[in-house]
């Protein structure tokens, strides 16, 4: 089997598995449905395994396998770029997709939308390795948007909940706005460059990077950058297009692990990394991504901190996380962003799934105020999560600790405008975060059992997540073994994936081409290599840092707070009132944009309605030109009477006219 043959198997076999299982999911049932879809994702998994070892050999490959058409001098083509970025975002991709697609089978066990849910988490699957493998902008652009309708499916999966169809409608709008300029910079590409190939383009980067564009005055690569950014920042979640996706843990569990923990949110930091040869260029345009990362990483942790349900306190984690990975994009640190991102797709998939087995195991109440002393009943999800969250918080040894620490030395050398307030902001991140990650894991596995409080109503009505059959009122129970499983497989990279590969990803050619930085301008990444003395002193000096001790602060705090002294948060959240207010109403964003911009769309579609459509077209065109008509009507019966003198006279009226007219002008 040729190597091209197994790039097409990649992103095949799970769209070969999605429509098996969609089309003829009730011929083959359950069990087909889960078995095809589940080959299809292994065997993407295995080719990956394959590719990459390929890739590390020293193949790489950059061409394309079909030609859609040609127009104007532009090409739009399938085509593949496999390298060292591409096979690692593969790998991270199929793996966690399996062991979603595993879970799945536990979680949804009862659902009886079971093989159309397969079909979704398998048709994702082929989607985003579409985007991931893609060398030109033409299929990226294919991919970015098979992956958002493939969200807004498994969002709204239960579409009878009137809180899913709002979520899903809310995730897609939001993300049209992103998509809006990341149209709007490939365009400008496009026109520019005269080409959609990332190679062509790159070629020309020095070019683009001279033509000032006509229309804002704007340098145009800091104008393309900024627009593909805005793409990044609808699809990553970052503020202020970051308002989806809490709303998306609508959709069930498994999903809030695949798509918004490890693949589809990280979509934008994989795109920004690969643009980083256009990056480079504009220093104006890092320092945008900078800021903006930085507000999202520490203003979307303050969040995490009132949240009730077990799943939005992962979600918001999930939001300050990706404002960390575009914290390090902004200082030129894309390898850096890329390994966190890699650490961060399987601790947030194991805490994604660890909550969905606690949920499960809680028969479906999600509230963590009525959870607690979990530990003894569930004792695999409790092990996995407590190692999730210390990936999380960046606990020495562990794989979030080398990568999150990476990102804070990253920022702290840097000097691009901003650098100072975005190294204030992941410092004090990392407080927020071990405070609001162990809040959970202490509320939810230690302390008082509190699962026989939940108040009817709520039990039944506000806090359950995937009503499909699970409800009961027994003792709490451990999940069945495809649900533990996947927990115990990527507990295993949590832990150790981190300092297996930091060397060779952020201080050894990994990468090698796939990543550009201008290290005169840039040097962060330079610097942090002359003091990288191997993964195991970077981890014992890691205790001695100002992160490690805010992060162990965090999580004392939070020991004491819930655990010992749960009256004090009552206490401090009654003195502190309108913060907490604030917080609950998430800084009004949902507001604003309630008020502003749907309060804006209907006054716009009444205006258009009252004036466009009831005056113009009715008023003016339909019913306007049968009034002139019937009025012109009118006047002409007034000559139409039926005598024959009348209209003699007329005609001689008129011949006369006409003779004189003719003399008038000899």
């Amino acid at each position: 089997m040729g190597m091209k043959t197994i790039y097409l198997l990649i992103p095949l076999a799970p769209l070969f598995g999605a429509i098996l299982a969609g089309l003829f999911g009730k011929t083959i049932g359950r069990a087909g449905s889960h078995v095809v879809t589940i080959l299809g994702v292994a065997v993407s998994f295995v080719l990956s395994v394959v590719v990459w070892q390929d890739v590390q050999a020293g193949n790489t490959f950059n061409g394309s396998v079909y030609t859609w058409l040609k127009t104007g001098g532009l090409t739009f083509e399938v085509g593949f770029l496999i390298d060292r970025l591409t096979v690692m975002m593969m790998l991270v991709v199929t793996f966690v997709s399996l062991m979603v697609h595993i879970y799945t089978i536990g979680y949804m066990a009862e659902d009886p939308g079971y093989q159309r849910f397969f079909s979704y988490i398998s048709l994702f699957t082929f989607s985003m390795l579409m985007l991931v493998m893609s060398n030109n902008f033409v299929q990226l652009f294919f991919g970015w948007e098979a992956v958002g309708l493939v969200s807004y499916l498994l969002i709204g999966f239960w579409y009878t909940r009137p809180t899913a169809i709002y979520a899903n409608l809310k995730a897609f709008l939001v993300n049209r706005v992103g998509d809006f300029g990341f149209l709007l910079g490939i365009a400008l590409i496009a026109s520019y460059a005269g080409s959609l190939d990332y190679a062509e383009v790159f070629a020309k980067r020095n070019e683009l990077a001279s033509i000032t564009e006509t229309v804002t005055g704007w340098p145009l690569i800091t104008a393309i950058c900024i627009c593909l950014f805005i793409g990044a920042m609808g699809k990553s979640a970052q503020v202020p297009l970051h308002v989806w996706l809490p709303d998306s843990m609508e959709g069930p569990t498994p999903i809030s692990a695949l798509i918004h923990a490890a693949t589809m949110v990280t979509a934008g930091i994989f795109m920004v990394t690969r643009m980083s040869p256009l990056f480079e260029l504009s220093e104006t345009a890092l320092s945008f991504v900078l800021v903006i990362g930085s507000i999202t990483a520490l203003f979307m942790g303050f969040l995490g901190i009132i949240q009730n349900d077990i799943k939005r306190v992962v979600a918001y984690s999930t939001l300050s996380q990706l404002g960390y990975m575009t914290v390090a994009l902004g200082v030129s640190a894309y390898s850096v962003a890329v390994f966190h991102l890699m650490t961060h797709a399987f601790f947030k998939a194991l805490l994604f799934l660890g909550a969905g087995s606690v949920i499960m195991g809680c028969h479906h109440n999600q509230d963590i105020r009525y959870m607690g002393g979990l530990r003894k009943y569930m004792p695999i999800t409790w092990i996995t999560s407590l190692l999730g969250s210390l990936a999380l918080i960046g606990f020495p040894f562990f794989s979030g600790f080398y990568s999150k620490d990476s990102i804070i030395e990253a920022v702290q050398v840097s000097h691009i405008p901003g650098a100072g307030f975005a190294y204030f902001a992941v410092v004090a991140g990392v407080f927020v975060t071990a405070f609001y990650s162990f809040r959970m894991y202490f509320l939810v596995f230690h302390g008082e059992e509190r699962y026989d409080q939940v108040p009817h109503d709520e039990h039944h009505d506000a806090h359950h997540d995937d009503d499909h059959g699970h409800h009961g009122d027994g003792k709490p129970h451990e999940s069945p073994w495809v649900v533990t499983l996947p927990l115990v497989l990527l507990a295993i990279p949590s832990v150790l994936i981190g300092f297996f590969t930091i060397q060779p990803m952020l201080f050894g050619d990994w990468f090698g081409s796939a990543i550009l930085i201008d290290a005169a301008k840039h040097p962060s990444m330079q610097h942090m290599g002359e003091h990288f003395h191997g993964a195991v002193a970077m981890a014992t000096h890691g205790i001695t840092t100002l992160p490690f001790i805010l992060a162990m602060s965090g999580v004392g705090l939070s020991w004491f707070f819930y655990l010992k002294r749960p009256d004090i948060p009552a206490a401090i959240q009654k003195a502190a009132m309108p913060i907490y207010t604030l917080l609950e109403n998430k800084y009004y964003f949902d507001k604003f944009n309630e008020i502003v911009f749907a309060a804006g769309a209907r006054l716009l579609g009444r205006g258009l309605w009252k004036v466009g459509d009831q005056v113009l077209i009715d008023g003016v065109m339909v019913n306007g030109t049968a009034s002139v008509v019937g009025w012109i009507a009118g006047l002409v019966r007034l000559f139409q009477t039926g005598r024959l003198y009348q209209y003699a006279f007329g005609m001689i009226f008129g011949v006369f006219a006409l003779l004189t007219l003719w003399f008038n002008r000899a």
